[in-house]
């Protein structure tokens, strides 16, 4: 059957020194380390509250967040394993913090499901990208430019407030989300097979943690779309 080929071209593709297997592992470790700093930081209301009434130390996260993300981005070429590993890792906790507050406006079970779907989606995708014979290169413009639009109307939003502009917006981003899931995955397909073999120790951890971060960041900006469809608030 179609499906079962697609899953063993996955396989087959990740079944060697694979620099796509390795930044799927770097992703999930991502996630994990998100996922445990998140609930962690829910299970705790005073921590909850010194995140939520202090702005200052909110936006202080958000910047760090940012920040950190443009730095790893434009430097992680250059920088030692170690120091790429612990900037991701930091990434990754950074987010878990400022993720924490969306247990205070969504029931547990909403964000689970929430995460469930995000997860089956992710993976339908990336089996997608990995096997389809179709180059997605060509979308990667219009991708670019869609995200920079829906960066512009969410800025624009912030001071408007509508729930309608908030509704298309969360739509748009979904589909959004999808297409540079598919786009970055087969780019990273791309840089396994020209790499994986020839990169040494040092340029294979740097290039994996690199494209985790792309799959990291297609897979909790798809999280927080779908849950705004899909979340009971509280």
């Amino acid at each position: 059957m179609p499906l079962q080929e697609n899953v063993q071209q996955f396989r087959a593709a990740t079944a060697e020194r694979s620099i796509l297997r390795n930044v799927y592992i770097w992703m999930t470790l991502g996630l994990a380390i998100t996922g445990v700093v998140a609930m962690y930081v829910a299970g705790n209301p005073q921590l909850v509250r010194s995140i939520v009434l202090n702005r200052g130390l909110f936006f202080m996260l958000i910047i760090g967040q940012l920040g950190l993300v443009l730095f790893l981005s434009a430097r992680v070429h250059v920088m030692s394993p170690g120091v790429a590993t612990f900037a991701f890792a930091a990434y990754a906790v950074l987010t878990g913090l400022t993720l924490s507050v969306i247990f205070l406006a969504y029931t547990a079970a909403s964000i689970a499901q929430a995460f469930f779907v995000t997860a089956a989606t992710f993976g339908a995708l990336s089996v997608y990208a990995v096997t389809t014979n179709r180059d997605l290169g060509g979308l990667g413009q219009y991708l670019f430019a869609g995200l920079i639009g829906l960066i512009i109307a969410s800025v624009v939003n912030m001071f408007l407030g509508s729930a309608t502009i908030e509704y298309v917006i969360s739509f748009f981003g979904v589909f959004l989300f999808m297409g540079l899931t598919a786009y970055d995955t087969q780019i990273i397909k791309n840089w396994s097979q020209q790499l994986s073999a020839s990169a040494d120790e040092a340029d294979y951890i740097r290039v994996s943690i690199m494209g985790a971060l792309k799959l990291y960041l297609d897979f909790i900006n798809l999280f927080l779309f779908l849950l705004r469809f899909l979340g009971n608030r509280r």
